[in-house]
C-alpha cells in the first residue's frame, strides 16, 4: 500500500487539489504510484497492481493505463526517467510528478510528488522542476537515515545494519 500522508498546499485560492489524506493512491494510474513502483522489479510491480485493481479511464482520468502492459509502460519508462510524469491519469485536469525517497539500491520507502492543475502545471513546467523533485527527494532520504524509525526492516523488524541496509546513504 501507498497511502497519502502529507501535503503542502502553494495555492492560496483559485484551483487548487487536495488529495485525502489516508488515502491510499491508486498505484496504476497516480504519479505517486508510478514512482514507488518504479523501484522495484517488473513482476513485483505488477503483482501489486494485480492485487490493487487497474484503476480504469472512466473511474479516474482518461488517460489512465487501462492495462497490465500500459502500466509496465508507464513504469519503465518513470524508472528510465528517475521520475514519474502524468497528465489526466488520476483525475481529469490533473498534472503530477513524483520522485522515490529511498535509500541507495532499496526499494522506495516513500515518495515526494508535485501536483497541479494541467492548465498551470503542464509537462514543460514539470520537466523544469524535475532536477529540484530529484534533489529534495535524495536530500529526504538521506535525512531519514538518521531516524530511529528507519533503522528497522518492514520486513524482519531488525536493525538495518543486522539485514545488510545502508540506511544513511542515498542513491
Amino acid at each position: 500500500r501507498l497511502t497519502w500522508v502529507a501535503r503542502a498546499q502553494g495555492a492560496r485560492q483559485g484551483l487548487r487539489y487536495d488529495p485525502d489524506m489516508g488515502s491510499d493512491a491508486r498505484l496504476s494510474c497516480s504519479s505517486s504510484g508510478w514512482a514507488w513502483l518504479s523501484t522495484m522489479g517488473d513482476d513485483a510491480a505488477l503483482a501489486l497492481v494485480a492485487k490493487q485493481g487497474i484503476g480504469q479511464p472512466e473511474q479516474f482520468g482518461p488517460a489512465a493505463p487501462a492495462t497490465l502492459q500500459d502500466v509496465l509502460a508507464a513504469v519503465q519508462a518513470t524508472r528510465e526517467r528517475g521520475y514519474s510524469l502524468t497528465i489526466d491519469t488520476y483525475t481529469v485536469g490533473l498534472s503530477a510528478m513524483s520522485a522515490p525517497v529511498r535509500f541507495a539500491g532499496q526499494s522506495a520507502f516513500g515518495v515526494l510528488t508535485i501536483a497541479g492543475p494541467t492548465v498551470r502545471f503542464t509537462q514543460e513546467r514539470m520537466q523544469t522542476l524535475a532536477p529540484e523533485l530529484l534533489s529534495t527527494a535524495q536530500q529526504l532520504a538521506t535525512l531519514s537515515g538518521a531516524s530511529p524509525f528507519f533503522q528497522l526492516t518492514a520486513e524482519t523488524g531488525q536493525s538495518a545494519a543486522a539485514s545488510g541496509r545502508k540506511p544513511i546513504y542515498a542513491d
